[in-house]
């Protein structure tokens, strides 16, 4: 007849909690794995910025984490920086199928260029933009005028490097269908971490966009009828 000693007990309980640990270790990597794999194949992407279009917001060879819930989950703003699939060729070959822009004007809007100061004007309401970078001796935000009214389901997007960035006002507008999201951080270098501010300050005072005449509510029920071009 065979015995168990307090030692060989001790023994067996360290066996399984090891077992126990190790079993529950094996399911927190696999969980967290799968959380990272889920994060970033349906939330959030990360992006290499290959150009100046966006200096000095963005420089080349940052990178960026992209939240892919905008626009489907997340509506989009004006003042954003997002990401969108090339529309049009506005790329060259070679040169990938992405491309990062901040948003000027949503759909309905209207977006202008320049007033006396400079400016650009989106319903009627002159943003200044700080972030914008501008050549010596040049405060204009474009060097051409223009005057766009955006078309619904588009978006009118511009560089920050405003001199030296191919946008809206080369390629025209952009289907809201071909943003990849929103860039919401700059991960790398790490000297460089920072979060992307839409400057909401400035955007946020734009009013939305006129509907323009509706149903008119009062029409005379005698009389001559009313001119339906308006004044």
């Amino acid at each position: 007849m065979s015995e168990t000693g307090p030692s060989t007990a001790s023994e067996q309980t360290r066996r399984r909690s090891t077992t126990r640990f190790l079993r529950d270790l094996v399911v927190i990597v696999v969980a967290a794995l799968a959380v990272s794999f889920l994060v970033k194949a349906f939330l959030v992407r990360s992006f290499y910025i290959p150009s100046e279009s966006m200096e000095d917001t963005l420089l080349v060879g940052d990178r960026v984490l992209v939240n892919e819930l905008v626009p489907d989950v997340m509506s989009l703003e004006r003042g954003d920086v997002v990401v969108f699939r090339d529309p049009n060729a506005w790329l060259a070959p070679g040169q990938g199928e992405d491309l990062i822009k901040r948003v000027i004007g949503l759909p309905g809007d209207r977006v202008e260029c320049c007033d006396a100061q400079g400016r650009l004007s989106v319903n009627g309401h002159a943003v200044d933009e700080p972030y914008v970078r501008l050549p010596a001796d040049v405060d204009r935000v474009s060097g051409e005028d223009f005057a766009i009214t955006v078309p619904a389901g588009r978006l009118w997007v511009m560089g920050d490097n405003r001199y030296d960035s191919a946008d809206s006002r080369i390629h025209g507008n952009v289907p809201v269908d071909d943003v990849v999201g929103r860039a919401f951080v700059i991960t790398w270098p790490v000297g460089r971490w920072s979060v992307l501010s839409r400057y909401g300050e400035e955007w946020d005072a734009v009013p939305d966009p006129d509907p323009g005449p509706g149903p008119r509510s009062s029409i005379p029920t005698s009389g001559p009828d009313p001119d339906p071009s308006g004044p």
